[in-house]
Protein backbone atom coordinates (compact mmCIF):
# COMPACT_ATOMS: atom_id res chain seq x y z
CA UNK A 1 0.00 0.00 0.00
CA UNK A 2 2.96 2.24 0.68
CA UNK A 3 6.33 2.44 -1.20
CA UNK A 4 9.25 4.43 -0.48
CA UNK A 5 12.07 3.88 -2.68
CA UNK A 6 15.13 5.56 -1.90
CA UNK A 7 14.27 8.32 -1.17
CA UNK A 8 16.52 11.35 -0.53
CA UNK A 9 16.40 14.47 0.58
CA UNK A 10 19.28 17.67 0.29
CA UNK A 11 18.99 21.08 1.95
CA UNK A 12 21.84 22.75 0.27
CA UNK A 13 24.91 20.79 0.77
CA UNK A 14 23.14 18.90 3.96
CA UNK A 15 21.78 15.47 3.29
CA UNK A 16 19.00 14.74 5.64
CA UNK A 17 17.46 11.74 4.27
CA UNK A 18 20.10 9.07 2.33
CA UNK A 19 18.24 6.84 0.07
CA UNK A 20 15.74 5.62 2.67
CA UNK A 21 12.92 2.65 1.40
CA UNK A 22 10.85 0.79 2.99
CA UNK A 23 7.68 -0.87 2.96
CA UNK A 24 4.05 -1.44 4.37
CA UNK A 25 1.26 -3.37 3.10
CA UNK A 26 -2.00 -3.21 3.06
CA UNK A 27 -3.94 -2.95 6.59
CA UNK A 28 -0.43 -3.06 8.10
CA UNK A 29 0.81 -0.86 11.16
CA UNK A 30 4.31 0.53 10.47
CA UNK A 31 6.56 2.36 13.15
CA UNK A 32 8.78 5.42 11.85
CA UNK A 33 11.22 5.22 14.59
CA UNK A 34 14.21 7.38 15.24
CA UNK A 35 15.77 9.81 18.19
CA UNK A 36 14.54 13.53 17.29
CA UNK A 37 16.42 15.16 14.21
CA UNK A 38 16.71 11.56 12.91
CA UNK A 39 14.34 12.80 9.44
CA UNK A 40 11.44 11.27 10.73
CA UNK A 41 8.83 14.38 9.92
CA UNK A 42 11.01 15.00 6.65
CA UNK A 43 9.92 11.30 5.45
CA UNK A 44 6.05 12.59 6.66
CA UNK A 45 6.05 15.56 4.79
CA UNK A 46 7.72 13.42 1.88
CA UNK A 47 4.99 10.81 1.88
CA UNK A 48 2.15 13.57 1.97
CA UNK A 49 3.02 15.40 -1.11
CA UNK A 50 4.40 18.53 1.42
CA UNK A 51 7.65 17.31 0.95
CA UNK A 52 9.65 17.06 -2.80
CA UNK A 53 12.35 14.35 -2.22
CA UNK A 54 15.43 15.41 -4.11
CA UNK A 55 15.46 11.68 -5.30
CA UNK A 56 13.30 8.47 -5.08
CA UNK A 57 9.77 7.87 -5.35
CA UNK A 58 6.70 7.10 -3.23
CA UNK A 59 3.46 5.25 -4.24
CA UNK A 60 0.40 5.19 -2.01
CA UNK A 61 -2.22 2.49 -3.13
CA UNK A 62 -0.51 2.52 -6.29
CA UNK A 63 -0.57 6.12 -7.60
CA UNK A 64 2.44 8.55 -7.56
CA UNK A 65 2.93 11.00 -4.58
CA UNK A 66 4.49 13.27 -7.28
CA UNK A 67 2.46 13.10 -10.31
CA UNK A 68 -0.77 11.90 -8.77
CA UNK A 69 -1.00 14.06 -5.60
CA UNK A 70 -5.11 14.64 -6.15
CA UNK A 71 -5.33 10.49 -6.37
CA UNK A 72 -3.33 10.02 -3.32
CA UNK A 73 -5.15 12.83 -1.46
CA UNK A 74 -8.15 10.66 -1.82
CA UNK A 75 -7.32 7.93 -0.03
CA UNK A 76 -5.07 9.59 2.63
CA UNK A 77 -4.82 10.72 5.91
CA UNK A 78 -2.18 12.70 7.60
CA UNK A 79 -1.60 14.16 11.52
CA UNK A 80 1.47 16.39 11.40
CA UNK A 81 3.12 16.79 14.40
CA UNK A 82 1.58 20.22 15.22
CA UNK A 83 -2.36 19.28 14.55
CA UNK A 84 -3.35 22.13 12.40
CA UNK A 85 -6.20 23.10 14.90
CA UNK A 86 -7.90 26.52 15.61
CA UNK A 87 -8.54 27.10 19.12
CA UNK A 88 -11.39 29.76 18.71
CA UNK A 89 -13.97 26.75 16.82
CA UNK A 90 -15.64 24.39 18.09
CA UNK A 91 -14.52 20.70 17.59
CA UNK A 92 -17.34 19.79 15.46
CA UNK A 93 -17.50 23.56 13.51
CA UNK A 94 -13.64 22.64 12.93
CA UNK A 95 -14.31 18.78 11.55
CA UNK A 96 -17.11 20.30 9.29
CA UNK A 97 -14.57 23.24 7.96
CA UNK A 98 -12.22 20.76 7.04
CA UNK A 99 -14.51 18.43 5.56
CA UNK A 100 -15.55 21.14 3.35
CA UNK A 101 -11.85 21.23 2.64
CA UNK A 102 -11.59 18.04 1.49
CA UNK A 103 -14.27 18.46 -1.18
CA UNK A 104 -16.64 15.88 0.99
CA UNK A 105 -20.55 16.66 -0.50
CA UNK A 106 -21.88 19.23 1.65
CA UNK A 107 -25.20 16.81 1.91
CA UNK A 108 -22.54 14.18 3.57
CA UNK A 109 -20.71 16.50 5.65
CA UNK A 110 -22.71 16.10 9.20
CA UNK A 111 -22.99 12.65 9.28
CA UNK A 112 -19.04 12.39 8.18
CA UNK A 113 -18.23 14.40 11.06
CA UNK A 114 -20.83 12.08 13.13
CA UNK A 115 -18.82 8.94 12.51
CA UNK A 116 -15.48 10.43 12.87
CA UNK A 117 -16.75 11.96 16.43
CA UNK A 118 -17.81 8.35 16.91
CA UNK A 119 -14.62 6.68 15.67
CA UNK A 120 -12.31 8.83 18.25
CA UNK A 121 -14.57 8.73 21.18
CA UNK A 122 -15.13 13.27 20.98
CA UNK A 123 -18.79 12.93 20.60
CA UNK A 124 -19.28 14.73 24.24
CA UNK A 125 -16.16 17.28 23.19
CA UNK A 126 -18.36 17.88 20.07
CA UNK A 127 -19.82 21.40 21.19
CA UNK A 128 -16.45 22.35 23.03
CA UNK A 129 -14.11 25.55 21.96
CA UNK A 130 -10.96 23.74 20.82
CA UNK A 131 -8.94 26.25 23.63
CA UNK A 132 -10.66 24.47 26.48
CA UNK A 133 -9.72 21.02 25.53
CA UNK A 134 -6.63 18.62 26.62
CA UNK A 135 -3.89 18.04 24.41
CA UNK A 136 -4.85 14.65 24.59
CA UNK A 137 -8.41 15.72 23.31
CA UNK A 138 -7.37 17.81 20.80
CA UNK A 139 -4.53 14.86 19.29
CA UNK A 140 -7.60 13.04 19.13
CA UNK A 141 -9.09 15.92 17.10
CA UNK A 142 -6.11 16.03 15.10
CA UNK A 143 -7.21 12.28 14.31
CA UNK A 144 -10.31 12.76 13.47
CA UNK A 145 -9.34 15.15 11.02
CA UNK A 146 -7.36 13.15 9.56
CA UNK A 147 -10.21 10.12 9.22
CA UNK A 148 -12.56 12.62 7.46
CA UNK A 149 -13.55 10.75 3.87
CA UNK A 150 -12.51 7.07 5.30
CA UNK A 151 -9.18 7.24 3.95
CA UNK A 152 -7.20 4.19 3.80
CA UNK A 153 -3.96 5.71 4.74
CA UNK A 154 -3.28 6.80 7.59
CA UNK A 155 0.35 9.21 8.13
CA UNK A 156 0.63 10.18 11.76
CA UNK A 157 3.53 12.39 12.47
CA UNK A 158 4.49 11.85 16.32
CA UNK A 159 1.00 11.18 17.10
CA UNK A 160 1.89 11.07 21.00
CA UNK A 161 4.33 13.39 20.96
CA UNK A 162 3.83 15.59 25.05
CA UNK A 163 1.29 13.76 25.89
CA UNK A 164 0.88 12.27 29.65
CA UNK A 165 0.99 8.28 30.09
CA UNK A 166 -3.23 8.13 30.25
CA UNK A 167 -3.51 10.29 26.63
CA UNK A 168 -0.61 8.44 25.49
CA UNK A 169 -2.64 5.17 26.01
CA UNK A 170 -6.00 6.76 24.24
CA UNK A 171 -3.90 7.58 21.53
CA UNK A 172 -2.66 4.09 21.73
CA UNK A 173 -5.98 2.38 21.68
CA UNK A 174 -7.07 4.37 18.77
CA UNK A 175 -4.53 2.92 16.54
CA UNK A 176 -5.20 -0.21 17.85
CA UNK A 177 -8.75 -0.32 16.73
CA UNK A 178 -7.67 0.61 12.74
CA UNK A 179 -5.08 -2.14 12.50
CA UNK A 180 -6.41 -4.40 9.46
CA UNK A 181 -8.97 -1.51 8.26
CA UNK A 182 -6.05 1.02 7.83
CA UNK A 183 -3.08 1.05 6.83
CA UNK A 184 -1.20 2.93 9.18
CA UNK A 185 2.32 4.53 9.48
CA UNK A 186 3.08 6.53 12.31
CA UNK A 187 6.71 8.25 13.81
CA UNK A 188 7.69 7.84 16.73
CA UNK A 189 11.20 8.26 19.45
CA UNK A 190 9.09 5.91 21.56
CA UNK A 191 9.79 2.47 21.39
CA UNK A 192 7.44 1.35 23.78
CA UNK A 193 4.83 2.87 21.38
CA UNK A 194 6.44 0.52 18.77
CA UNK A 195 6.62 -2.32 20.71
CA UNK A 196 2.87 -2.28 21.68
CA UNK A 197 1.27 -1.38 18.33
CA UNK A 198 3.47 -2.16 15.24
CA UNK A 199 3.34 -4.98 12.70
CA UNK A 200 6.19 -3.33 11.69
CA UNK A 201 9.94 -1.21 11.91
CA UNK A 202 11.68 0.99 10.15
CA UNK A 203 14.73 2.62 12.44
CA UNK A 204 16.32 5.20 10.92
CA UNK A 205 19.36 7.61 12.43
CA UNK A 206 20.87 10.58 11.39
CA UNK A 207 18.99 10.34 7.64
CA UNK A 208 19.93 7.13 7.11
CA UNK A 209 17.99 3.48 7.83
CA UNK A 210 19.50 1.43 10.11
CA UNK A 211 17.33 -1.53 10.38
CA UNK A 212 14.09 -2.66 9.49
CA UNK A 213 11.15 -5.67 9.57
CA UNK A 214 8.75 -7.18 11.61
CA UNK A 215 8.68 -6.35 15.04
CA UNK A 216 9.54 -10.34 15.62
CA UNK A 217 11.85 -10.57 13.09
CA UNK A 218 13.64 -7.50 14.50
CA UNK A 219 14.16 -9.02 17.80
CA UNK A 220 15.10 -12.36 17.15
CA UNK A 221 17.41 -11.00 14.72
CA UNK A 222 19.54 -9.59 17.29
CA UNK A 223 19.55 -13.50 19.70
CA UNK A 224 18.62 -14.06 22.95
CA UNK A 225 19.76 -11.76 24.99
CA UNK A 226 17.36 -11.20 27.85
CA UNK A 227 15.58 -13.02 30.72
CA UNK A 228 12.75 -13.96 32.33
CA UNK A 229 12.82 -14.15 35.77
CA UNK A 230 9.72 -15.00 37.86
CA UNK A 231 9.94 -15.44 41.10
CA UNK A 232 7.59 -17.74 43.73
CA UNK A 233 7.93 -15.21 46.51
CA UNK A 234 8.65 -11.38 47.22
CA UNK A 235 11.56 -10.21 46.09
CA UNK A 236 14.46 -9.64 48.97
CA UNK A 237 17.00 -7.47 49.41
CA UNK A 238 19.76 -9.99 48.48
CA UNK A 239 18.21 -10.44 44.51
CA UNK A 240 17.47 -6.55 44.21
CA UNK A 241 21.63 -6.46 44.81
CA UNK A 242 22.26 -8.76 42.16
CA UNK A 243 19.92 -7.37 40.10
CA UNK A 244 21.60 -3.76 40.45
CA UNK A 245 24.10 -4.98 38.57
CA UNK A 246 25.77 -2.44 36.08
CA UNK A 247 25.52 -5.11 33.17
CA UNK A 248 22.18 -5.58 33.77
CA UNK A 249 18.87 -3.64 33.47
CA UNK A 250 16.26 -5.20 34.97
CA UNK A 251 12.41 -4.33 35.04
CA UNK A 252 9.95 -5.83 37.51
CA UNK A 253 6.10 -5.44 37.52
CA UNK A 254 4.38 -4.27 40.79
CA UNK A 255 4.33 -7.18 42.74
CA UNK A 256 8.15 -7.53 42.00
CA UNK A 257 7.76 -10.93 41.07
CA UNK A 258 7.95 -11.04 37.57
CA UNK A 259 11.45 -9.72 36.29
CA UNK A 260 12.49 -9.03 32.51
CA UNK A 261 16.70 -8.73 32.66
CA UNK A 262 17.92 -7.28 29.51
CA UNK A 263 21.72 -8.85 29.59
CA UNK A 264 24.87 -6.52 28.40
CA UNK A 265 27.01 -8.06 25.67
CA UNK A 266 29.59 -9.68 28.52
CA UNK A 267 27.15 -10.69 30.57
CA UNK A 268 26.41 -14.68 30.95
CA UNK A 269 22.93 -15.95 31.91
CA UNK A 270 24.93 -18.98 33.66
CA UNK A 271 26.39 -16.43 36.02
CA UNK A 272 23.33 -14.51 36.76
CA UNK A 273 21.59 -17.81 37.52
CA UNK A 274 24.41 -18.96 40.27
CA UNK A 275 24.20 -15.56 42.19
CA UNK A 276 20.39 -15.25 41.96
CA UNK A 277 20.15 -18.62 43.71
CA UNK A 278 23.11 -17.89 45.81
CA UNK A 279 20.57 -14.80 46.73
CA UNK A 280 18.38 -17.05 47.96
CA UNK A 281 16.18 -16.17 45.10
CA UNK A 282 13.20 -18.37 45.25
CA UNK A 283 12.90 -18.43 40.86
CA UNK A 284 9.72 -20.18 39.75
CA UNK A 285 10.86 -19.64 35.85
CA UNK A 286 14.30 -18.74 34.36
CA UNK A 287 14.46 -18.96 30.43
CA UNK A 288 15.85 -16.63 27.73
CA UNK A 289 13.83 -14.21 25.52
CA UNK A 290 14.96 -11.70 22.55
CA UNK A 291 15.84 -8.64 24.10
CA UNK A 292 13.16 -5.36 23.57
CA UNK A 293 12.78 -2.90 20.88
CA UNK A 294 14.00 0.27 23.73
CA UNK A 295 17.65 -2.03 23.75
CA UNK A 296 17.67 -2.63 19.99
CA UNK A 297 17.06 1.18 19.25
CA UNK A 298 19.63 2.09 21.74
CA UNK A 299 22.51 -0.15 20.53
CA UNK A 300 21.91 0.43 16.65
CA UNK A 301 21.50 4.13 17.43
CA UNK A 302 23.29 4.87 20.32
CA UNK A 303 21.97 6.71 23.53
CA UNK A 304 23.63 9.65 22.05
CA UNK A 305 22.35 9.71 18.50
CA UNK A 306 20.09 12.85 18.13
CA UNK A 307 21.08 15.84 15.81
CA UNK A 308 19.24 18.97 15.06
CA UNK A 309 16.75 18.83 12.25
CA UNK A 310 16.23 21.36 9.24
CA UNK A 311 12.99 20.86 9.86
CA UNK A 312 11.32 20.90 13.03
CA UNK A 313 11.95 17.30 15.00
CA UNK A 314 11.89 15.03 12.58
Amino acid sequence: MIQAEALTKDYGSRRVLDRISFEVPQGAVLGFLGPNGAGKTTTMRILTGLARATSGRVRIGGFDVVRQQRDVARILGYLPEDAPLYPEMRVESYLATMAALKEIPARKVKSEVDRVLSETDLQKWRKRLISNISKGTRQRVGIAQALLGDPKVLVLDEPTVGLDPGQISDIRSLIARMRGSKTVIFSTHLMDNAERLCDSVCIIARGEKVLDGTVSGVKAAQGDRAVALRLSGEMTAEVTHVLSDRSLVARADHHNRFVEVELAAHADPQTLLQRLVAAGAPIERFERVHPSLHQIFLEKVGATGIEDGMTGNG
